[in-house]
């Protein structure tokens, strides 16, 4: 019975040796998307779930035993994929923007759990209460119906015309039931951040390319939540209060609550090893070969 009680271990973060840098690395994007082909007409449908996560395969160049020997101290600390570590993509490790401070911290300027929404073909978007007081066009907001919750998703604020109304980027599906609907920031599903700058004054860009690392607690420090990448560039929807929107890929996993942070500089996910073993080659004059893969902690 000894055993049973291993496997609800707390996992530990284990730090990762900072040199020598990878020789090669493939970082890729997984998606957990199920399709189904019609033997009548050949056309396909699609439904894509939320198992989406980031994969590593990296290779270290050749090393003299004693550097070797932090990495493998490392790697058997990990104990196979039970434990974690902080990693981000070995060839994006500095931001294209310029953005001055360390993070930003995330801002709910919308956040009405229940209201009644009335929906235009051209994107207009009506509540039955002052949803959209501290909205920012530029903003990102997320839709879900009373029935339906993928049915409308994120879309970005081009226009708005008063605390009840706003103008958006897309054609809405009109929900069975307009009650009870959820229309907020920064929540589960979203593909859009809206955030405001961690310190006063802190300026500079976001670009399309930036890796951002979600982070679940208010500090800059911590287990990461999730990694996701800015895919167009940010929009600096208030200089004078130091506010952003980010449009990003891959939707939430979880709500972002008001006040964490999301860092911008040397951002990184929290990973585990693909499999339980662990393994390096030396030759004969003693140089160690060391190459390893990893996933993204869901």
């Amino acid at each position: 019975m000894a055993h049973i009680g291993e496997c609800c271990k707390v996992a530990k973060l284990i730090t990762m040796p900072s040199t020598p840098n990878f020789v090669s690395s493939n970082f890729s994007l997984v998606r957990t998307v199920g399709a189904t082909v019609s033997p009548f007409t050949g056309k396909t449908k699609t439904q894509e779930y939320d198992g989406v996560y980031w994969t590593a395969e990296v290779s270290l160049p050749p090393m003299r035993r004693n550097i070797a020997a932090e990495w493998q101290s490392f790697l058997l600390e990990l104990n196979g994929s039970v434990n974690h570590f902080k990693f981000a993509d070995p060839d994006a490790l500095i931001n294209i923007g310029t953005y001055s401070a360390t993070a930003l911290i995330s801002e709910l300027r919308v956040n009405n759990t229940s209201v009644t929404l009335s929906f235009a073909s051209n994107g207009t978007l009506t509540a039955n209460a002052s949803s959209f007081a501290n909205a920012i066009v530029g903003d990102f907001i997320h839709i879900t119906g009373a029935v339906n919750e993928e049915n409308n998703g994120t879309h970005k604020i081009t226009t708005k015309t008063s605390n009840t109304v706003v103008v958006t980027d897309g054609d809405f599906t009109t929900e069975n039931s307009t009650a009870s609907c959820k229309v907020r920031n920064n929540i589960k599903g979203s593909t859009g951040l809206t955030l405001k700058a961690s310190s006063t004054g802190a300026t500079g860009t976001i670009k399309k390319g930036d890796y951002l690392s979600i982070q679940s607690a208010a500090n800059s420090t911590g287990t990461p939540s999730q990694l996701v990448m800015a895919t167009e560039d940010a929009t600096f929807t208030n200089a004078t209060t130091d506010q952003y929107s980010v449009k990003t890929q891959p939707k939430l996993r979880s709500d972002l609550a008001g006040g964490n942070y999301v860092v911008f500089t040397n951002p990184k996910g929290a990973f585990r090893l693909t499999t339980n073993e662990v393994s390096w080659n030396a030759d004969k004059i003693s140089n160690y070969g060391i190459s390893f893969s990893c996933v993204e902690v869901i």
